[in-house]
This record gives structure tokens, C-alpha cells and sequence, in this order.
């Protein structure tokens, strides 16, 4: 197993939620956030390793009696993406984040060790689900996390109180932007997307529209994929893309597509960065199709990355959700 590499830059740790826990899954470490995690008395960070392992840390305080905030992320971020949710909205619920295998301070196996696919990220999420015995499980994903979290979800549902949805898919891609297409063309694409980690990169200007990721921030976004070995994921999701129906995750995707239906009757919030070039417009009206009744918030201003692009409006509208779900439970 190798963890993540290090990088020069340290200041994003100031940033990053101080609650790291993991399951072992085939040998394999799957770091996540927790909440539940106390955080050490003096609040010092040095012990936070490259892998992701807090030395020391106390046992969870798990709160059954907490709704659960799930978050999932998509490519090419990690759990780091969802560090404004902990900050906001830990004292009211349990907020776990994790690192898909491949990402964030995860193991990252090669592609010969791990079945770097929809299915297999989506079967590693229901893992965690059982193992933490999660309930009142309020989904909240963006990107890539959508279509992971959503076929999660429609296997769990008995263990789901809501959907929140930042500018993802969960359908076969009815276009592939020319950006991302560039990233699969054979031997360059790769060697682009691992050797000069240009996806992640571009990420952190393409995917932001009304401002700019501060030096911490992007630092932080970049930091567990500093080499090839570690670019394995990013690489992965991005050729797992289906544009054929040839393609085994098409499949799944068209599946999921179909059992959108059997969660129409949860609540439902989708918060859209109406600039985003890669989740356009049209995948927030699709949506819509299958959850009429979904509430829907357009950020006219905001891109792809809408939490960190659009912060206040975004978080404004998770919580106003938030306290509609408390309301009606009572």
C-alpha cells in the first residue's frame, strides 16, 4: 500500500476538519472524516501523516440520535472539498466525508489491484454505510459523488431522510466536454492526466466562474495527488466516463437513471452552478424530470466547484433545507 505524498505546502491543514478515521476494506485503508471523532484536547495537527491516520485518536462519539450528513465527492477532489459542511453543521448533525480508494488520504492500489469503477466505488460507500450502521443519512454529493452516492442510496434507502445534490449526473453523459476529452485520447491522456496532473491542475481555475481559489485552498484540493502513483483515480474516473453502450459502467448508469424513481418521495435539494461547462444546465432539467418536486437553487455566477465558488448562497441553501428536514421530523 502506498499513502498519499507529501506536499511543500502545509497550509491547508489549518483547514482541514481534524476528525480522521478509516475502515479496512480487502486490505485496503478508506479514510474518512467523522465528526463523531473527538478532536485531540490541544487541538495540535501535527499528527496528522501523509496517510491520513490521526496517531492517538479517541474513540467516536457516535450519536445515533444525530441525522447524518453523508458526504460524497467526486473527481478530482477528496473529502477536503467538503470542510465548510464540518465547520457549519457538525453541532446539529453528524457530517461524514470520505475518501473514495484511489483518493484523498485513501489507499491507493493500482489498477490491476482495485476495480477503479462506478460499481466498485458505489459498493465500497454501501460497506461503510453498514459498517457505521449509518441512519437518517442525508446525502450530499457533487460531481462524480452524485452517481456513487445516488446507486448507494437506491440499495439503502431504508437508511436515507434526504438528497442534497451539488451540479452532478446520475444518468449515461449526454455530452463530453471537450476539456475532459482531451484527458482520455490513448497514451496522451493519460500521461497528461498522471504525468503533469494537468485534470487536477485546470481544475482549480476551470471549475470556479465568480472567483478565485485562495493559495490554501488550492493547495489543498491538490495536495493528495502530488505524483503519478498517486493520479491512479483521477486517471480512472476519468476513462470510466461511458460514451458508448459498450462501456460496462453505461450499464449501471442507465440503471440508476431508472431507479431515480424509487427516491422521488425523499426530500430533495439541488443547488446548481448555473456556469458550470462540465454538469451544464441541462443535467440540473433532467433532474428535474425525474423529481418534479425537488427544490432546485440556480447560482447564476457560480461554476462546477459551487461550494467554493459560491459559499454563502450554497451553504444558505443546505441549511434552510436542513431546517425544513428538522421541522417536519419534529
Amino acid at each position: 500500500m502506498t499513502k498519499a505524498s507529501s506536499n511543500s505546502s502545509d497550509s491547508w491543514r489549518a483547514l482541514y476538519p481534524d476528525c480522521s478515521r478509516s475502515l479496512n476494506l480487502d486490505g485496503w485503508r478508506y479514510h474518512f472524516l467523522d465528526s463523531a471523532v473527538l478532536a485531540p484536547p490541544d487541538g495540535d495537527r501535527s499528527q496528522l501523516s501523509a496517510g491520513g491516520a490521526v496517531s492517538g485518536a479517541p474513540a467516536a462519539r457516535e450519536n445515533s440520535e444525530l441525522p447524518v450528513i453523508l458526504c460524497v465527492h467526486g473527481n478530482p477532489t477528496w473529502s477536503f472539498y467538503w470542510r465548510s459542511i464540518f465547520e457549519r453543521f457538525s453541532s446539529t448533525h453528524r457530517v461524514i466525508a470520505v475518501d473514495h480508494i484511489g483518493c484523498g488520504l485513501s489507499d491507493k492500489p493500482s489498477q490491476a489491484q482495485f476495480n477503479y469503477s462506478l460499481a466498485a466505488h458505489r459498493d465500497t460507500l454501501i460497506r461503510l454505510i453498514d459498517e457505521l450502521d449509518l441512519r437518517r443519512v442525508i446525502l450530499l454529493a457533487h460531481d462524480w459523488g452524485g452517481a456513487i452516492g445516488l446507486s448507494a442510496a437506491v440499495a439503502r434507502k431504508q437508511r436515507l431522510a434526504g438528497i442534497m445534490l451539488l451540479n452532478t449526473g446520475a444518468f449515461p453523459p449526454p455530452y463530453l466536454p471537450w476539456r475532459i476529452a482531451a484527458c482520455r485520447w490513448p497514451v496522451l491522456g493519460t500521461l497528461g492526466v498522471r504525468g503533469a496532473n494537468l485534470f487536477a491542475r485546470a481544475a482549480v481555475t476551470m471549475a470556479m466562474s465568480k472567483r478565485q481559489l485562495t493559495p490554501a485552498v488550492a493547495a489543498g484540493l491538490l495536495y493528495p495527488y502530488g505524483n503519478w502513483h498517486d493520479r491512479v483515480a483521477i486517471d480512472a474516473f476519468v476513462k470510466d466516463i461511458p460514451m458508448s453502450p459498450e462501456h460496462p459502467t453505461h450499464a449501471v448508469l442507465e440503471q440508476l437513471e431508472a431507479d431515480l424513481s424509487s427516491l422521488a418521495d425523499l426530500p430533495k435539494l439541488l443547488v446548481w452552478g448555473m456556469r458550470d461547462w462540465c454538469f451544464r444546465p441541462e443535467c440540473l432539467e433532467r433532474f428535474l424530470t425525474h423529481w418534479p418536486d425537488a427544490t432546485a437553487v440556480r447560482l447564476a455566477d457560480a461554476g462546477h466547484y459551487v461550494i467554493e465558488d459560491d459559499p454563502d448562497a450554497t451553504l444558505a441553501a443546505i441549511a434552510g433545507f436542513l431546517e425544513t428536514l428538522q421541522a417536519e421530523r419534529g
